[in-house]
């Protein structure tokens, strides 16, 4: 049934998918996209020769105080050129962080008369997302199967002690292999069965960064981004830079 808007655009929604085969595949379509995402990434500055030396003529055992090295402070106060310290200087660069909070809520489904819904709430996405960070030895489903299905020496459907690798996708510009560092699963509201029917699930991720096509793809997306920023250019004119 029509809502009234023909030309009303699509909202997408970001989800976790799970990267690879296993039974059962592992996905959460996000009910509600995030209100926020929190994004970090740590920068550690130092110099060549930064690392504290001992003491000359000291041995490996000698318990002779280190030499302590120069500070990044007066590393900078060697240079008049800003391009000569921006090529002495290093950096290294952490991983970037991600951080949400994904909400769900049963009460539209329980509306419309959804069975599933009916019977057991929010609990199915709940226990999905508890999957993708739980390391198992096997998944019990994925043994049956594979057994029904005669598997060949050496195939199966479980999963190994390692947890699910995990997609993070959010629109089309943003297909992120994560880690999933920390989830916090906050049940707010039940049915008369005890099971939930509203919930909050805070999560802090970590990129795998790397030569994978998805982190490759995102990062192309960040780069074309960038470019299209130079519309902007003409901003520059009213920023002032001393000579």
């Amino acid at each position: 049934m029509s809502d009234g808007f023909p030309n009303k655009p699509k909202i997408l929604r970001g989800a976790f998918v799970e990267f690879g085969l296993s039974l059962p595949p592992l996905f959460v379509v996000f009910q509600f996209n995030p209100v926020q995402l929190t994004r970090n990434r740590g920068l550690t500055f130092s110099f060549p020769g930064a690392t504290p030396t001992p003491a000359a003529g000291a041995d490996a055992g000698s318990q002779t105080p280190a030499i302590p090295s120069r500070t990044l402070r007066q590393f900078h106060g060697d240079y008049t050129n800003l391009l000569d310290l921006q090529k002495d200087q290093l950096v290294t660069v952490q991983e970037q962080t991600i951080g949400f909070d994904i909400r769900l809520d049963a009460t539209d489904k329980l509306n419309d008369g959804d069975t599933i819904t009916s019977q057991f709430g929010i609990a199915p996405q709940i226990a999905t997302l508890e999957l993708m960070v739980y390391p198992k030895e096997e998944s019990l489903l994925g043994a049956a199967v594979s057994a029904l299905l005669g598997r060949p020496q050496g195939f199966s459907f479980t999963r190994g002690a390692n947890p699910p690798l995990v997609l993070f996708i959010f629109g089309r510009k943003r297909v992120l292999p994560v880690n999933i560092n920390t989830m916090n699963i906050t049940e707010t509201e039940f049915s008369t069965d005890l099971n939930p029917i509203r919930a909050t699930v805070s999560v802090n991720l970590t990129v795998i960064e790397g030569k994978s096509v998805p982190y490759l793809y995102t990062k192309a997306m960040t780069e074309v981004m960038s470019v299209l920023n130079l519309a902007n250019i003409a901003d520059v004119a009213n920023v002032v830079v001393p000579g």
